[in-house]
């Protein structure tokens, strides 16, 4: 059984730690292993700065704002829908199925965790287990979708030993 691979690459000059880039890959894995333990991804994840997550939400979402973390998954997938189910699932990687790219802003992660009161790495891995799950169809545009996404984030990254108080 092949195991996932998480892509991560970190922008020179913007001072992305290696601890960082590690808690982006649990968080990733986390929800992975927790929605799907017998299937093999791949995705990336980049680590970069405000100016360039700024400039990719201005060209891909028309909001030229910094944010946390952007989504731009592979695969069109409902939520539950197990993706290697999909008829013509990305096979890009010798048996992993593509499920999408995800920037990570450092700058606004390590404020986030600051302002929520836990670890940076509490808060890396919760934004990788959040894109995951836009990969996987989820959303939070509605209430009852919100709820359902915070309540699989939160038992994936529990289950993963990555709770609030993770240092």
């Amino acid at each position: 059984m092949k195991k996932s691979k998480i892509l991560i690459s970190r922008r020179r000059g913007i001072g992305a730690r290696l601890s960082e880039a590690r808690a982006a890959r649990a968080g990733c894995l986390a929800v992975l292993r927790h929605l799907f333990p017998d299937s093999a991804f791949v995705l990336s994840v980049t680590l970069c700065g405000e100016e360039e997550i700024r400039a990719v939400n201005a060209e891909m979402r028309d909001k030229d704002a910094v944010t946390d973390v952007l989504s731009f998954p592979m695969l069109t997938i409902s939520p539950g829908e197990a993706p290697a189910d999909l008829a013509g699932a990305a096979d890009l990687e010798g048996g992993r199925i593509y499920l999408g790219d995800m920037l990570i802003c450092v700058p606004r992660a390590r404020a986030q965790a600051e302002e929520y009161g836990h670890s940076t790495r509490r808060e890396f891995a919760f934004l990788a287990a959040h894109s995951v799950l836009h990969f996987l169809g989820y959303d939070h545009m509605e209430e009852a979708e919100r709820l359902e996404m915070e309540a699989l984030q939160r038992s994936a990254l529990d289950a993963a030993g990555l709770t609030r108080d993770t240092h």
